[in-house]
């Protein structure tokens, strides 16, 4: 789906980081929200949606990780075969991760 050296972020981020912002968990980024869409363009990254599929794979997936957004990451880098950018290792045997 995606060429060699390509940037996908996944709409659950977008969710992710404003319900972060909004619970005053990462307040660095309240000034950068509403500009989210923006700045992966200006990084030439594209935001990928969220299908059907990638819903049911993350609600279905037979993995003890019970994290929903960590679910729809692994989900949507599972189904369209592209490894994730994570500093967190409960990627690990999942899915390549990268960091």
């Amino acid at each position: 789906m995606s060429a060699a050296g390509s940037i996908v972020v996944s709409a659950i981020t977008f969710f992710e980081i404003a319900q972060k912002t909004r619970l005053g968990k990462w307040p660095e980024m309240a000034p950068h929200v509403d500009r989210l869409s923006e700045i992966i363009e200006r990084q030439r990254a594209t935001a990928l949606p969220l299908d059907p599929a990638d819903c049911l794979m993350a609600g279905l997936m037979e993995w003890p990780h019970r994290d929903p957004f960590d679910r729809f990451l692994a989900a949507t880098a599972i189904r369209r075969r592209i490894p994730i950018v994570s500093a967190d290792p409960v990627f690990d045997g999942l899915i390549q991760r990268i960091w």
